[in-house]
């Protein structure tokens, strides 16, 4: 589904996922956030099943990534407004917003903005802050596609995850590499969409401060072996909260390491 929304640059076309069912503002809505380096297509389980169980599914590509038009969004900040202006555009009042990792963080600024637009909150692999090591950023900067792989290895979990899990063919580690390669050559040239979205983790300081302002019911889905953002980094976020925490086994990619699990607590969560 395309959108046209208003952004710093005006109204730019926008691509957010359906879940293979029409689209209909009518139903309670669920936005999915992706995060880093990713798009869409890491939230096809979730937003399937809530297509096809009664739900509006928005599982949006950010500005400046894969099928949605640039340019990247400088902040959290400004995501989020985005995110908002979304909503406008698909004629949306409220919605469940789910976002993982950086999507994480503007899911819970846009609730923070506009807490009367948000009926839920889920936070998957999400820390507050989010922050990132020097090493991290140097090498997104200077060697994107060596860091890519340094962030595929740290962030999938072998305890979790084995050959062909979670179904035969499944290779998480060639899948999760090959997507964030995608992403970076759609940003088309001198665009650094892996490095920015690492910036943007690390430059947010305000998730405490919006974590006050949300009035919904919040969930974090943690991955028990999660070394990109640890769940020990979410204690003040779940106090600010009060939010229910849901732990998986699975590193930072709960959706592709543990999909069952996942998709099981998000459903708790909007129930």
């Amino acid at each position: 589904m395309k959108l046209l929304v208003d952004g710093p640059s005006g109204k730019l076309p926008a691509y957010a996922y359906t879940g293979g069912k029409p689209f209909d503002p009518a139903l309670p809505c669920v936005v999915f956030v992706h995060g880093a380096g990713n798009d869409h297509s890491g939230f096809t389980l979730l937003a399937r099943w809530f297509a096809h169980h009664g739900h509006a599914v928005l599982a949006v590509d950010l500005p400046g990534h894969m099928r949605s038009a640039g340019p990247l969004l400088p902040d959290v900040a400004t995501y989020a407004r985005w995110l908002l202006a979304l909503l406008d555009a698909a004629g949306v009042q409220q919605a469940a917003l789910v976002g993982h990792s950086m999507g994480s963080l503007i899911a819970l600024e846009a609730a923070g903005v506009a807490p009367e637009r948000a009926s839920r909150l889920v936070m998957i692999g999400t820390a507050v802050p989010m922050k990132v090591s020097d090493l991290l950023l140097t090498a997104a900067r200077e060697r994107p596609l060596a860091a890519m792989g340094m962030v595929n290895t740290w962030s999938i979990a072998s305890t979790a995850s084995k050959p062909g899990m979670p179904g035969p063919g499944t290779w998480l580690h060639g899948a999760g590499l090959a997507l964030m390669r995608r992403v970076q050559a759609a940003g088309g040239p001198g665009s650094n969409v892996f490095q920015h979205g690492f910036e943007v983790c690390n430059a947010y300081g305000g998730g405490l401060e919006a974590a006050a302002r949300v009035r919904c019911p919040a969930t974090l889905v943690l991955g028990r072996a999660d070394i990109m953002t640890p769940p020990r980094a979410t204690k003040e976020l779940a106090a600010a909260l009060k939010a229910r925490v849901v732990f998986v086994a699975s590193g930072h990619h709960p959706m592709a390491e543990a999909p069952d699990a996942t998709l099981a607590a998000v459903r708790e969560a909007l129930a």
